[in-house]
Formats: structure tokens, C-alpha cells, sequence
């Protein structure tokens, strides 16, 4: 899947742009962002062409010392993690001596870029915009970002960069691919040696799916599977907000294209703020999750010390708690068979399918001693329910009064269904059709 990158300096109105990008479908990656809260993930899609787009904005701590450096290192950043790269200046302001910065290195790259003049709502600013020409450049879009004019044009133009998905892609590579991610240091890269073990002849690189991420293709412990490093790449260590977004990026990439996250902790420091954002960020791509804690060996044991641990991760993950939680140490490869004896089945229940006939034998029972709550009165009655035919496990029951049932209502069903079938795991998608 392509990244676009949003680049700019501050107040141009690369967010009001990048929110309405992604508002154009639901499914916004919340609470996956880079230093700040905001939103800087999203995924979005146009004209039946699906995309990530990052914002860079708020990647920056500090809200008016910017310095003219950290919009360089932001940009330079961009370009070397996205395919496509949306330049947004302002009208109002016109050309300012940042912009005139940002353009320079702009125009040494080779990737496509889109110049997007936001704040353009009247003919006349349409006639202001005309001094970008100077930028060198070339064309440029005129947008409105707070009442998207402009931004249709924009999107058909950035949709036909993107290339068409492969049809083949999902049949040509039937092994299951695992993505091994988590924040710097966590100890990828020793939990990868420690899978590869001194018997380096079971490695074939296959070229990625970007220069970063290398696939690994493994035949061993009786399993065979490609590996998503997302390890020991390009070690950009010079400042703390790079590293961040790098290792925001890199696991970006890296979810999208792994069936199960391997997202590896460091027992040293608990589960951190980062750790988490990749977690969500596994949970709304809707992929399969392990979770490993390495450098166990590296703890104070007390009696209880594994299951307060645990107990710590799964209230932060809440309410998707039902996901696997191994304790490991990749240094001396205490239970490292065990992660990926646990991969292997999640990424089997992610693929499960239950019969039409079981499901509604199980599940109508459950609900008829167990129904929703009335509402105003109203008594909603589910009378039938099915897994859909899509990639990931989604379910879909069919009531009489599909827009009373509420979100708890919605949880007790998942739960159900987790109880009896195994997804462990794996998120479930439940919808609430009119019957």
C-alpha cells in the first residue's frame, strides 16, 4: 500500500487536509501518532485505490520555537519513507523563506509530488496562487482544506500515481507472513538471530516490499513462513523525534503487510506509550497480534511478578484483551519455539471459518437467554447471523432493530463468540444488519 506524505510548515493547514483525507472513510487509525495525541496515521481510500497517509506536522515538540531544522529533518524524513509527497503552502501567506527551503530540497527528488495552495475559497486568491509558480515546481492544486474544495482534484490526481493492486498478490504467497515489530531497542533484531540461529543457510532473502523491510522466508521447527524484519534498519538515532517517527513509519509499513504482528516488548521497561500505539495500529489493520516480552531473564522475580506483569498489558490493551502473551528472552532463547508455535495459530484463527448452521445453533441460543436490552420500549429480537466471506473474521447478525443495539451489547457478543470459537489473537469485526 502506498504512504503519502503531507509535508509543509506549520499553520498551512496540512492537518484540516490530512483529516479530510481520511474522514473519507471510517476506518481513522486513532491514537497511532507520533510525539503529539493528535492523529497523524490514517488510512484512506479514492477512486477504488486504498493509501496511508502520515502527516508530519505534529512530530515536532515545541509549539513556536520550530526551528527551521526540525522542518528540514521532517521533510527529508518523508522522502525517504513515503512513495508520494504532498507539499501544502498558504495562499494567504504566500511564499515565506521556509517554503523557499522546503522547495529546494523538493525539487531533488524523484518520487511524485503534489503542491497543494490551501486556503484558496475566492477567484481571487485563485489569481494569488500563481506566485508559487516560483517555487520551480510546476503545477500546483488549489485547495481549500476547511471546506474541501479543491481536494477532489487533488486525490484523482495522487490515486493516479498509485499503482493497481496486484490481483495475484494473496495467491502467490500463501505462507503466512509475520511481521516482528515493536519500539527501538525492545531486541528485534536478537529475537530474529535467535530464530535464525548460527544456521544461517535457511535464510533466502526475498526482495521486500519496500528497501526497508526485508522478507526472510524460514523452514524450521516444522513450520515454514515469511518474516517482516523491521529490525536494525538504517539506525536513524540522532534525535529522539526521528527515531519515533521512524519507528512509527517502519511499523506502518510492516503491519500492512503482515498477516500476524509479532510485537516484541522490553520486560525491562513495561509496556510503553509506542508499544501500544503499535498495538492499535496491528488491532485497526485488522491483523493478527502476539505479544512477546522479551529479556524476561532480565527481571526481579517475586511469586506473582509474570501475572502482574500480564495483567498490566492486558488492562492497557483493553477492551481487545484476547491476545497471546509470551514471556521470552531471545538471548538465551527461553521460549522463543513457543512465539512462533503461537504465530502459527494465530494466524490459522485469523483465517477460521464457522458454518452458517453451527454459528446460529451457538449464538441464537446465547442471545435468546441473553437478548439486548429493549429500548423506548422496543424489543429487538436478532433472528439470524453469518461470518462473511472477507479476509479477516467479521460476523454479521441480523435484527429487527439493528440501530438500538448498543456498544456493550456488542462486546458481550464478541466475547461470546471468542468463548466458543478460538481467536485468539485476532480482532473481530461484528455488524448489526436490518433483518
Amino acid at each position: 500500500m502506498s504512504i503519502i506524505a503531507i509535508v509543509g510548515r506549520p499553520n498551512v493547514g496540512k492537518s484540516t487536509l490530512f483529516n479530510r483525507l481520511v474522514k473519507r472513510r471510517e476506518a481513522i487509525v486513532d491514537s497511532v501518532s507520533g510525539v503529539t495525541r493528535d492523529r497523524h496515521y490514517g488510512k484512506s481510500e479514492w477512486n477504488g485505490k486504498e493509501f496511508s497517509v502520515i502527516d508530519t506536522g505534529g512530530y515536532i515538540v515545541g509549539s513556536d520555537d520550530i526551528f527551521e531544522g526540525e522542518i528540514r529533518k521532517q521533510v527529508q524524513l518523508a522522502i525517504d519513507e513515503a512513495d508520494i509527497i504532498v507539499f501544502v503552502v498558504d495562499v494567504e501567506q504566500g511564499i515565506t523563506p521556509m517554503d523557499a527551503e522546503v522547495a529546494k530540497i523538493l525539487r531533488q527528488v524523484e518520487k511524485p509530488l503534489f503542491m497543494a495552495v490551501n486556503k484558496v475559497d475566492n477567484a481571487m486568491r485563485d489569481a494569488d496562487a500563481v506566485e508559487f509558480y516560483n517555487l520551480g515546481l510546476g503545477d500546483y492544486y488549489t485547495i481549500s482544506s476547511i471546506n474541501g474544495s479543491g481536494t477532489g482534484e487533488l486525490l484523482d490526481a495522487i490515486a493516479g500515481e498509485i499503482p493497481e493492486p496486484e490481483e495475484d498478490e494473496e495467491k502467490q504467497d500463501e505462507l503466512p507472513r509475520f511481521a516482528v515489530v515493536g519500539r527501538p531497542n525492545a531486541g528485534k533484531s536478537s529475537f530474529i538471530n535467535a530464530l535464525i540461529g548460527e544456521d544461517r543457510n535457511i535464510v533466502t532473502n526475498i526482495a521486500g516490499t519496500t528497501r526497508d523491510s526485508i522478507d526472510t522466508k524460514y523452514n524450521r521447527f516444522g513450520f515454514e513462513f515469511n518474516l517482516v524484519d523491521t529490525a536494525g534498519i538504517r539506525k536513524k538515532s540522532k534525535v529522539k523525534e526521528d527515531l519515533e517517527f521512524y519507528s512509527v513509519m517502519r511499523a506502518v509499513r510492516a503491519v500492512e503487510h503482515c498477516d500476524v504482528a509479532v510485537l516484541v516488548i522490553d520486560a525491562t521497561r513495561g509496556f510503553e506509550g509506542q508499544d501500544e500505539k503499535i498495538f492499535w495500529l496491528a488491532e485497526k489493520n485488522r491483523k493478527g497480534v502476539v505479544i512477546l516480552v522479551n529479556k524476561w531473564d532480565l527481571v526481579e522475580k517475586e511469586t506473582n511478578t509474570m501475572r502482574d506483569f500480564e495483567a498490566k498489558v492486558r488492562q492497557a490493551i483493553a477492551p481487545f484483551t484476547d491476545v497471546p502473551i509470551i514471556f521470552i528472552s531471545a538471548l538465551t532463547k527461553q521460549r522463543i519455539f513457543k512465539a512462533i508455535e503461537t504465530a502459527v495459530e494465530v494466524f490459522e484463527n485469523r483465517k477460521r471459518r464457522i458454518q452458517t448452521s453451527k454459528l446460529n445453533e451457538t449464538m441464537l441460543e446465547i442471545m435468546e437467554h441473553n437478548p439486548p436490552p429493549a429500548t423506548k420500549g422496543k424489543f429487538i429480537k436478532i433472528k439470524y447471523c453469518m461470518q462473511l466471506p472477507t479476509h479477516t473474521p467479521q460476523f454479521a447478525f441480523f435484527a429487527n432493530l439493528p440501530q438500538y443495539i448498543r456498544d456493550p451489547y456488542k462486546r458481550y457478543i464478541e466475547n461470546q463468540l471468542r468463548e466458543h470459537y478460538n481467536f485468539n489473537g485476532v480482532p473481530i469485526s461484528i455488524y448489526f444488519r436490518q433483518k
